[in-house]
């Protein structure tokens, strides 16, 4: 079994960061991919920023190009999150995932993709 926790969400201000992070225990791989997402009330969970096992390939949404920053730790099996500029949409329950039949550089973009999940962060930020 895989425990993935995120953590680091809070209430902030149009302009102002964050930074999300997500650890993982439980059962290891030898390599996976990880990922955010995230969803407002009432819309469906999309996909915001991947990572590969390597960390060589990263891959965004449209939405948080130049303004949010993926990256990874794996000797301490964490995954961070890194979000500047933020936005009012960006207001949201953030999710880390793992995918682990992904090869080492893959970058999964579909949730799909992902059988782990997190139990989400609060994201929301304020006009």
């Amino acid at each position: 079994q895989v425990q993935l926790v995120e953590s680091g969400g809070g209430l902030v201000q149009a302009g102002d960061s964050l930074r999300l992070s997500c650890a993982a225990s439980g059962r290891t791989f030898s390599a996976y991919a990880m990922g955010w997402f995230r969803q407002a009330p009432g819309k469906n969970r999309d996909f915001v920023a991947a990572i590969s096992w390597s960390g060589r390939n990263t891959y965004y949404a449209d939405s948080v190009k130049g303004r949010f920053t993926i990256s990874r730790a794996n000797a301490e099996n964490t995954m961070y999150l890194q979000m500047n500029s933020l936005k009012p949409e960006d207001t949201a329950a953030y999710y880390c995932a793992i995918s682990s039949t992904s090869g080492w550089h893959q970058v999964p973009k579909e949730s799909w993709e992902y059988e782990y999940w997190g139990q989400g962060t609060q994201v929301t930020v304020s006009s």
